[in-house]
């Protein structure tokens, strides 16, 4: 049990992951969830993009995808996240890539935690989420 880190079709490990993992082990504590088994999994766009495309029919590429197993208050899934899209969208904003990577990874546990993005007031609020739990990290 535990949060655990893998690479899809890439060679890339997330610089300091214990920090990383003790951080969002706080996050999931705090909102009132106990840790289960969290892979994080790191891939390339065209990986999730195929991943996207296979398991939800969207034909697009993204920077994250969760698959949430979430069950009795103990957070568990994989979290797919595409190193390519988050370099490029950190450029995009003009954000460091490890703090865009760092946002990106608590996406995925703020969705297994039951937060949704689906419309702008969900968006809003995960973005609150977001900047809050970054803030003590930084």
């Amino acid at each position: 049990m535990g949060i655990t880190q893998v690479s899809a079709d890439l060679s890339f490990s997330y610089p300091g992951f214990r920090s990383l993992r003790k951080w969002i082990n706080r996050v999931i504590q705090d909102e009132n969830f106990a840790t289960g088994e969290v892979t994080i999994v790191f891939c390339t766009d065209e990986y999730l993009y195929s991943v996207n495309k296979k398991y939800l029919q969207h034909d697009y590429y993204t920077d994250i995808i969760t698959f949430d197993n979430t069950e009795n208050n103990v957070i568990g899934g994989d979290v797919l996240i595409s190193v390519d899209r988050v370099r490029d969208n950190a450029g995009l904003y003009g954000e460091d890539f490890k703090k865009e990577l760092d946002r990106v990874i608590l996406h995925g546990i703020l969705h297994m935690a039951g937060y949704a993005d689906s419309d702008e007031e969900s968006k809003r609020n995960m973005r609150m989420k977001e900047n809050f739990y970054l803030e003590y990290r930084y």
